[in-house]
C-alpha cells in the first residue's frame, strides 16, 4: 500500500468522542484549506458509523466555509429517521465553533428492483493512456507551474485524463471531459471504505469541466474557485482501487457559478455512481477584464 493511500485510510478512520460525535483531521501537506472531497468523505463515514446493516445510496452537502487544515474537524451526526427500509442522517462538520459543511445522507436496506443504466462512453482504456510519470516526462515543461507541482506530489488517487489538452494547452470550448481515477494502492475489502474513497475522489477534476469550457482550470490564480455544493448517488458495488471512468459534462455556467455533472463507471463498464456539483467561478477584481 502506498504511503499516501495509507494516510488517507488513517484520516478516514474517524475518532469517536461521543455517541454521535466524531473527530477527523486533514493531511499536513501545505494546503491553504481542507480539500472538499475529504470533508464529504469524512462526513459520510461519520454518518455511516451511526447506521447498522444499511448502505448509503445518496448524499447531498453544502460547503459553508473554507476548512482550516491546521485544526481537527468535529462531525456531529443527527439521527433524523430510522425507517423500515430507509435511514436518514444529517451531519455538520464544525471548526472554530462554526459549521463549515453540512451533509444529508440516506441509507437503504439491500433489496431487488427494476434495473437499467446508460452505457459507458467509448473512450480509450486507462492501460493505453500515459501514467502520471509519463505525462510529466512528456509534457511537464509545457505545463503551467501550478499544474506541474500538483502532478509531482504523491497522492492517494491516480489520475489519467483521456484528453491532456486541458492540462497542457488549456484548450477551450469542450463541455465534457473523461478522466480515469483509482486509488494508488490496494484497499481493504470493506465496501464502506470504497464508498468513502469514491466520495473523496468525486470532488476531483469535476469543476474543471465547467472551467475548461472557458480555457481555465482550478489552478488559475486569476479566479476565485470553490465547491458550493455536492451530491452523490451510489448505484452498484465497485472497487475504488480499480480504474473508474469519470465521465463529466457542464450544462451551464452563469452568475459566477458553474454547474457540472459526472457519471462514474467501473472498468468493466457498469454505472456505479452519479455526481452533481455547483462551484464558484468568480474572477478576482484585478483580473475581471482579462478573464471574461
Amino acid at each position: 500500500m502506498s504511503s499516501a493511500v495509507n494516510q488517507l485510510l488513517t484520516i478516514l478512520d474517524l475518532e469517536q468522542i461521543e455517541e454521535n460525535i466524531f473527530r477527523g483531521r486533514s493531511p499536513q501537506v501545505g494546503w491553504q484549506r481542507v480539500f472538499g472531497g475529504l470533508v464529504v468523505a469524512q462526513a459520510l463515514v461519520a454518518s455511516a458509523r451511526t447506521v447498522e446493516e444499511r448502505a448509503p445510496h445518496s448524499l447531498h452537502g453544502y460547503f459553508l466555509l473554507p476548512g482550516d487544515p491546521s485544526v481537527p474537524i468535529v462531525y456531529e451526526v443527527d439521527r433524523i429517521r430510522d425507517g423500515k427500509s430507509f435511514t436518514t442522517r444529517r451531519c455538520n462538520a464544525i471548526q472554530h465553533g462554526r459549521a463549515i459543511f453540512s451533509l444529508s445522507a440516506s441509507f437503504q436496506i439491500e433489496e431487488p428492483g427494476l434495473e437499467h443504466a446508460v452505457s459507458m462512453p467509448k473512450v480509450p482504456l486507462p492501460e493505453s493512456l500515459p501514467s502520471e510519470s509519463e505525462i510529466l516526462r512528456r509534457f511537464g515543461e509545457s505545463m503551467p507551474d501550478s499544474i506541474r507541482r500538483w502532478f509531482v506530489q504523491e497522492r492517494p488517487i491516480e489520475i489519467r485524463p483521456v484528453d491532456l489538452g486541458r492540462y497542457v494547452r488549456h484548450d477551450k470550448g469542450a463541455l465534457e471531459q473523461y478522466v480515469w481515477l483509482r486509488a494508488t494502492g490496494p484497499l481493504p475489502s470493506d465496501p464502506a471504505i470504497h464508498r468513502a474513497v469514491l466520495a473523496y475522489l468525486s470532488d476531483m477534476t469535476l469543476l474543471d469541466v465547467a472551467l475548461g469550457a472557458h480555457g481555465h482550470s482550478v489552478f488559475d490564480t486569476g479566479l476565485q474557485v470553490a465547491s458550493l455544493d455536492h451530491a452523490l448517488w451510489f448505484h452498484r458495488p465497485f472497487r475504488a482501487d480499480d480504474w473508474l471512468l469519470y465521465a463529466q459534462d457542464s450544462p451551464n455556467s452563469c452568475g459566477a457559478r458553474g454547474f457540472a455533472r459526472g457519471l462514474v463507471f467501473s472498468h468493466d463498464g457498469h454505472l456505479v455512481a452519479s455526481v452533481a456539483q455547483e462551484g464558484l467561478m468568480r474572477p478576482k477584481p484585478a483580473s475581471r477584464g482579462a478573464l471574461f
